[in-house]
């Protein structure tokens, strides 16, 4: 049956079993909670690192704010500015007109410009649309 001369033996076998188990349970325990330490500053410096990504973000978002309200304001006194000189109403109704297919003779009875003045925006007008360059004199 059963030897009990060998429970002992068995005895000590399982104990030291049991002895190198828990100590590699503690080694192992150790080496996962300094991993634990590691990971856990590498998440603190993620942390900050996005942190200083998303200050900067918002700051450079007020600034972009910043510039486009500048930026409006300027285009409004600028067409304050053209709206203010008759000159510049007429040139730009001129303009329209020229796009709308309108000759010399339109130009100067619609928009009181001079004869040679609407002659020369025929002109600019044909050659921005032709893409033809100017006669070039030597």
């Amino acid at each position: 049956m059963f030897d009990l001369s060998a429970t002992p033996i068995i005895m000590l076998i399982l104990a030291t079993v049991t002895l190198i188990t828990a100590a590699l349970c503690a080694v192992l325990l150790v080496r996962l909670r300094r991993q634990e330490r590691r990971q856990q500053a590498l998440i603190n410096v993620l942390r900050n690192e996005i942190r200083a990504m998303t200050n900067g973000s918002i700051g450079m978002g007020k600034r972009l704010l910043a510039i486009e309200h500048r930026l409006n304001i300027t285009v409004e006194k600028q067409q304050e500015l053209e709206n203010r000189d008759p000159g510049v109403l007429a040139y730009n109704q001129a303009a329209k007109l020229m796009e709308m297919g309108a000759d010399v003779d339109d130009l100067v009875r619609s928009c009181g410009i001079g004869r040679p003045e609407a002659e020369l925006m025929a002109l600019l007008h044909r050659e921005l649309h032709t893409g033809e360059s100017l006669p070039q004199q030597h």
